[in-house]
């Protein structure tokens, strides 16, 4: 291998995914390679897969087949495959059937092994190591670039709700929580090296600590990040219904540095679909979780996950889905129509709803759901809102963008040193998605 190893990662997915991504990524810098983004010189390619949707499959297998034709050119590249993908019962062999040109095949249990599989890998040994449980008394090494503006931190790993149509607990095992101490100590080494916000990640973060035998709940941890000193941004993601408690939603009105950005997943409007989902609350209870955002956040940014098609849905089940759509008035939504998931329960349900039906309904409801974001983001205009400055913009490179404290997308023109700053940004346009202003001050904090 040469001496200036070069390291490219590529990361498809959810934010766990990215998050896990970057672990891989800093086990390689210790292996002495450095990080890029240019394949063509690339001397370790690490690919972090995703399962939950087969159109993610689909392109992930794309991509590992491209990479065949650069080691063609260059015989000497490793690349790796990890993640949900291979995590999947049955997977590996057939995966390692499909792209026998991948050096190194790992699964989500075994991140902290990722070093000695790129040694082997250098040595020309053709590894593959999917573990079928995690080592409980080990977690995946807790690594994060630093210097980073925004970074995510694991609060816990796996998921215990076993939601019919999701592959997750089966891929990333059940719900395994990281001690606080260990959480706080990993944020307060960001901080240090000058991150200014960041997201604390899990399956299902409101249900963070139950399998500990402590006195913390997630509410609890907020409050512990949000008094470190320096970290002026806190996200959390996912937040699942049931489990949004009063005090939690308490704790996000009270909180200094907490951001008012509530990721909050419907899936569907209907009661007979949740119960089929196994997603264990109602409608009705969904709504008085909204309620009691709106009364002590006002303000919020409610975003959501929403599927349509999912087997044995009707056209009035659809029906409630769009009716809460307009009861809650999400700034966004992330719509799907419903993917079959080798053994998920959803995937051999009867009623499975025809490709045509689910691809009409998606466009009913990601034309409705435009029309809510556009309103929610009409009710901007003209306001001061503060901004953290990301960098260019990925469709103008002579603007900048950053995100509100609610999570909007903000494009402004702006003078490039005041990346990593925050800004006061007044409003003037918006699209559905994406909002346009024009920079009123400047604080560096």
């Amino acid at each position: 291998m040469p001496e200036n190893k070069k390291v490219v990662t590529l990361a498809y997915g959810c934010q766990m995914s990215e998050r896990d991504a970057d672990t891989l990524s800093e086990i390689s810098t210790q292996e002495g390679y450095t990080r890029s983004e240019d394949l063509a010189t690339a001397d370790l390619v690490i690919i972090n897969t995703c399962c939950v949707r087969e159109s993610a499959e689909n392109k992930i297998l794309g991509k590992i087949g491209e990479l065949k034709r650069l080691k063609e050119k260059n015989p000497n590249l490793k690349i790796a495959v990890s993640g949900c993908m291979v995590q999947q019962p049955g997977a590996l062999e057939r995966l390692q059937h499909r792209a026998p040109h991948v050096d190194i095949w790992a699964g989500t249990h075994n991140l902290q092994e990722f070093g000695r599989l790129i040694q082997k890998a250098e040595n020309d040994q053709k590894v593959a190591e999917v573990w079928e449980k995690p080592n409980m008394t080990s977690e995946a090494t807790p690594l994060a670039e630093k210097g980073k503006l925004k970074a995510n931190v694991n609060i816990s790993y796996g998921c215990n709700n076993f939601c019919t149509y999701c592959i997750v607990p089966h891929v990333r095992g059940r719900e395994r929580s990281r001690n606080p101490e260990d959480i706080i100590n990993e944020v307060q080494l960001l901080v240090e090296s000058g991150c200014k916000e960041v997201t604390l990640l899990g399956q299902n973060v409101n249900s963070y600590g139950q399998d500990l035998d402590i006195n913390c709940d997630f509410a609890d941890l907020l409050k512990k990040a949000d008094e470190i000193s320096g970290l002026l941004r806190i996200r959390f993601i996912t937040s699942h219904p049931k489990d949004l408690s009063d005090k939690l939603i308490e704790t996000i009105a009270s909180g200094k540095h907490i951001c008012e950005h509530i990721h909050l997943p419907l899936q569907a409007g209907s009661n007979e679909i949740l119960k089929r989902m196994n997603r264990k609350y109602t409608r009705e209870y969904y709504l008085s979780r909204v309620e009691k955002i709106r009364e002590l956040l006002p303000q919020a940014s409610l975003t959501t996950d929403l599927i349509v098609g999912f087997p044995g849905e009707t056209e009035e089940d659809f029906q409630q889905t769009l009716d809460m759509v307009n009861r809650v008035h999400y700034s966004q939504a992330f719509t799907f129509m419903y993917s079959k998931r080798s053994g998920t329960p959803a995937a051999v349900m009867p009623d499975q709803i025809p490709l045509d039906v689910k691809k009409h309904r998606l466009q009913q409801l990601m034309n409705l759901q435009n029309d809510r974001s556009l309103e929610w983001r009409q009710t901007m205009m003209g306001k001061v809102y503060e901004v953290l400055v990301e960098g260019p913009s990925k469709s103008n490179p002579n603007r900048l963008t950053g995100r509100t404290r609610g999570n909007e997308l903000v494009i402004f023109s702006a003078d490039p040193s005041l990346q990593g700053s925050f800004v006061n940004v007044r409003m003037l346009e918006t699209h559905s998605w994406t909002l346009f202003g024009e920079i009123v001050s400047s604080e560096i904090k």
